[in-house]
């Protein structure tokens, strides 16, 4: 039988190295804007995400600044079924995000020496296109399907 994780397993399993989905509502009859992004998370913190190249016209970017709401989203796609939804309440952005920053996300998905080299470039490349979000967790969402395949 699924069930709902408590705050502390929610916030563990945000913490591990998925690709999270940022979900941010949009004006007008379109519905939310969902894309996937890697991020940064260490429970009882702020998540942290960049946009990606083009995050000083992004869409994204736009409606963050404007909203400063989102949901996130991760997931197991394998079973044992698990996924936390984090809906969250945007705290800040940097346009000049430091080399630690973008690390503290590059290197959860890439070797570290290309990590490093990707915060190096964004950081100290002389236009910066990564804008950095830390944004609170202020609500959980949660399933664990674990016991539905034992």
């Amino acid at each position: 039988m699924a069930r709902t994780l408590t705050v502390a397993e929610s916030q563990r399993f945000l913490a591990e190295p998925h690709i999270g989905v940022l979900c941010v509502e949009r004006d007008g009859e379109r519905p939310p804007l969902a894309v996937p992004v890697w991020y940064h998370y260490r429970p009882g913190g702020d998540l942290t995400f960049f946009t990606g190249t083009q995050g000083r016209t992004a869409r994204k970017t736009a409606l963050l600044e404007r909203k400063r709401r989102l949901s996130f989203c991760v997931q197991r796609p394998e079973p044992p079924y698990r996924y936390v939804t984090a809906e969250c309440t945007l705290r800040a952005l940097d346009r000049s995000p430091s080399v630690e920053d973008v690390h503290a996300i590059t290197s959860r998905y890439l070797p570290d020496d290309v990590a490093r080299d990707v915060a190096v470039a964004e950081a100290t490349g002389g236009s910066p296109t990564f804008v950095l979000f830390r944004a609170r967790p202020d609500r959980w969402v949660s399933f664990d399907f674990a016991d539905e395949t034992d």
